[in-house]
């Protein structure tokens, strides 16, 4: 997975979706890195997709949010038969819990600090 920590996906105009991805992984994660990057090039497809933040601590737990600009985006990527195939391996091989949150984003905003 690519690290964005620094670079927050920027405000949208409201409302939108957000996918709050929380996860836990095990230890040995043999082929979750390449086949997180293969999940980051193919949402990017789905029409609706707006963006992606990920932040991960150092004890583990790891938080994706995906930004889409309505149900149907969220459904055509839930749907998607190679990130379905990725769901499956990760809870059979990569992940020891996880939860999956969707809500509907009401007021969003930003701040950039240029210059000081």
């Amino acid at each position: 997975m690519s690290d964005h920590s620094d670079v927050p996906v920027a405000a949208h105009e409201p409302p939108y979706y957000a996918a709050v991805f929380t996860s836990v992984r095990k230890e040995e994660d043999g082929g979750y890195g390449e086949t997180a990057e293969r999940m980051e090039e193919l949402v990017k497809g789905i029409p609706g997709y707006l963006g992606m933040d990920h932040a991960r601590t150092p004890g583990g737990l790891a938080i994706t949010v995906g930004y889409f600009r309505d149900e149907d985006a969220i459904k055509e990527w839930s749907a998607h038969a190679e990130h379905r195939a990725a769901q499956r391996r990760g809870r059979a091989e990569w992940y020891e819990r996880y939860t999956l949150h969707i809500a509907r984003v009401e007021r969003s905003h930003g701040f950039e600090r240029v210059g000081d």
